[in-house]
């Protein structure tokens, strides 16, 4: 009796988030049922706890709000016409894939969540169509975050050779050689036979297993766009150190006894460098430094919940295959779930950092009432 009161209530605080939270088989009626020394009722699924229900409830408000939000800002971009240049395009390409991961991966990804012992119910081609999408797309907003950092590291280094029109190009060159490049390791296990997304014998849905293709998947989805955005990262960190903070000391004008007449205390920046030095009021920060400085933060932001966010997931994916071994199936949830989080983030993020979004938003409500 007591066994049977442990096994309801562990199955209560558990979402039935992994195959291997509880073992799991089929009974004849074909219902799956857990079984951690106790069996569940013939023909009844363990219920949902409150808990389960919050956990449930939030991830369908995460699904509607990544969706939204992304959507918000693919309208916006296309309605304003002083949105229709660089970096404007790189922004809205990364939309695109933060949007499609919100429409149609993160759905099936939660409707796998919520089935018995996390098995796929929905069959092999509707298995390979999911991760192919899911690999894709989270590989394309994962690059497009690194197509960024770039585009901001060339403005902020070269802003003299980086004209508008090389900006254009490269910006284009890089959005085809991400969506090219995600679509390459996405498609990769079915053109190759690289081993396989769906077991019918354990109703498993998952990316390929295969160590080989472990490797190539993460090292080209995830650790190389980080190795790029951390070393661009270094270099905008050391751009602006050296362009906004040349050595530059505060300087106050001599007191008004020596001058022999009033003078305001107001501070003067002496910025020296090789060149004879140049004196300025300290609040007179030009226009474009301003902008670079917020821009070198967004992307600095940008960058580390992009971290944050994935880092957990594909040391997993990459140490699993390798290693035979496996981590908890609620873990792998969390840091799958994680992951997809930055499909939410990014928007925020860079529209929180430029004022021009926020009147655009402003200006599309007000018009729409």
């Amino acid at each position: 009796m007591e066994a049977a009161n442990l096994s309801v209530a562990s199955t209560g605080v558990a979402l039935r988030l992994g195959p291997e939270a509880f073992s799991s088989s089929p009974n004849p009626s074909g219902v799956v049922g857990s079984t951690p020394g106790g069996a569940a009722p013939p023909g009844r699924e363990p219920p949902f706890s409150v808990f389960s229900v919050l956990v449930v409830t939030l991830l369908v408000l995460l699904i509607a709000a990544t969706f939204l939000w992304n959507l918000l800002v693919l309208v916006t971009i296309l309605r304003v016409r002083a949105f229709h240049r660089v970096p404007h395009n790189l922004v809205a390409s990364t939309a695109v894939s933060d949007a499609l991961v919100a429409a149609l991966v993160m759905p099936l990804g939660l409707v796998s969540e919520l089935s018995a012992g996390r098995r796929w119910r929905l069959g092999r081609r509707l298995c390979d169509v999911w991760i192919s999408f899911d690999v894709m797309c989270c590989t394309a907003s994962i690059w497009n975050v690194a197509a960024i950092a770039l585009d901001r590291y060339w403005t902020i280094t070269r802003h003299l050779q980086y004209t508008l029109r090389a900006r254009r190009r490269a910006s284009a060159l890089m959005i085809a050689l991400t969506w090219a490049l995600s679509a390459l390791i996405a498609l990769a296990p079915l053109l190759f036979g690289w081993g396989e997304a769906y077991d019918a014998r354990l109703q498993r849905c998952q990316v390929s297993q295969e160590p080989s293709y472990a490797v190539f998947s993460t090292c080209g989805a995830f650790y190389l766009p980080l190795g790029v955005v951390l070393f661009v990262y270094w270099k905008i960190y050391k751009a602006a150190k050296l362009r906004f903070g040349r050595r530059c000391r505060a300087v106050l004008p001599l007191p008004s006894a020596v001058q022999g007449k009033e003078a305001p205390q107001e501070a003067e920046m002496a910025c020296t460098a090789r060149r004879p030095a140049a004196a300025f009021p300290a609040s007179g920060a030009s226009w474009r430094e301003q902008k670079e400085k917020r821009a070198a933060v967004m992307v600095g932001i940008l960058i580390g919940v992009f971290v944050l966010c994935w880092t957990p997931f594909f040391l997993a994916e990459l140490i699993g295959p390798l290693c035979a071994c496996s981590l908890p199936p609620v873990w792998k949830s969390v840091f799958l779930w994680l992951g997809y989080s930055n499909s939410f983030f990014n928007p925020l993020i860079y529209t929180a950092f430029n004022k021009n979004y926020n009147n655009a938003f402003k200006n599309l409500f007000t018009k729409q009432r």
